[in-house]
């Protein structure tokens, strides 16, 4: 779904749950700036196949060309569809953590890959890499609109960025922040930083906000489903592991105030897992 957020911003909303053949992996939320110089894109898709839609959805907004495309992390579906972008001469820009996570765990996403959306859905598809990095800040200039792209830290995974546009007072956060479905706290994430991190992006005080799930939002909403969420499951793990609760048990933890966000079943009882076994080590 192509959402209009402001001037010449866009979102395009994918499916909240899990990647189908039908969707090509592209189960989350990607955004795109229309400037005097071409089209940046944010995120490329789960796919190759995946990217050529994302292409379709913004030649219904303009016939420029995508010159620039920013992975905002190392999740199959913020860097898989670099191969098509590539081909179409676009630079390819991601933090070095991004890159290095990407390379980690490539095969293992393109097993998981196949085994949702099938040989026909992974078809064209390649590890692709950014041929530019930078460790912790890059500012970029297209026509009148300035790019801040920041990776403070790890969050969902090891990699993610946050990319600021000043004037329009937009952040696309890619996968710190989820609102409409609930977040997942993986072995490639890291809780306590996903914290940090969500403060740093939150204190430019964004107008709009561009989550790497769910629709195009505001801050205030993005606080709401992820900032509250980690903070709150972070203190309940915490307060159980004091209590001398075993890791056997942890998923009967009571986190029935965010049931509103879809995927709650699945993925609440995972993530306090995920989270007692951090704290173990912290």
């Amino acid at each position: 779904m192509l959402q209009k957020v402001t001037g010449e911003v866009y979102a395009i909303v994918g499916e909240l749950d899990n990647r189908t053949a039908d969707n090509l992996g592209n189960n989350a939320t990607f955004g795109f700036v229309v400037t005097a110089e071409g089209v940046v894109l944010i995120d490329s898709g789960g796919t190759y196949q995946g990217a050529q839609e994302i292409e379709q959805l913004i030649k219904t907004v303009t016939d420029k060309p995508v010159v620039t495309v920013i992975n905002t992390g190392g999740q199959d579906h913020r860097w898989l569809g670099n191969g098509y972008y590539k081909e179409l001469g676009a630079q390819i820009i991601a933090s070095e953590d991004a890159v290095n996570d990407q390379k980690a765990r490539t095969q293992d996403q393109f097993i998981m890959l196949g085994n949702l959306i099938g040989d026909k859905g992974m078809k064209g598809t390649d590890a692709v890499y950014a041929e530019i990095t930078f460790k912790e800040k890059l500012e970029l200039e297209l026509g009148d609109t300035t790019f801040m792209i920041y990776h403070v830290g790890q969050a969902h995974t090891p990699g993610d960025s946050f990319i600021w546009l000043p004037r329009e007072k937009v952040m696309f956060t890619g996968d710190i922040v989820y609102v409409d479905r609930m977040l997942g706290v993986g072995t490639q994430s890291n809780s306590k930083s996903w914290v940090n991190v969500y403060q740093t992006m939150a204190a430019y005080k964004p107008q709009y906000l561009i989550p790497g799930h769910g629709q195009a939002t505001n801050i205030s909403q993005a606080n709401k489903d992820t900032y509250d969420y980690l903070v709150f499951l972070r203190k309940s793990v915490s307060d159980y592991m004091e209590n001398g609760g075993d890791i056997t048990d942890i998923s009967s933890l009571n986190q029935s105030k965010f049931n509103y966000l879809l995927n709650y079943e699945t993925l609440s009882g995972r993530n306090a897992q995920q989270v007692y076994t951090e704290m173990e080590w912290e």
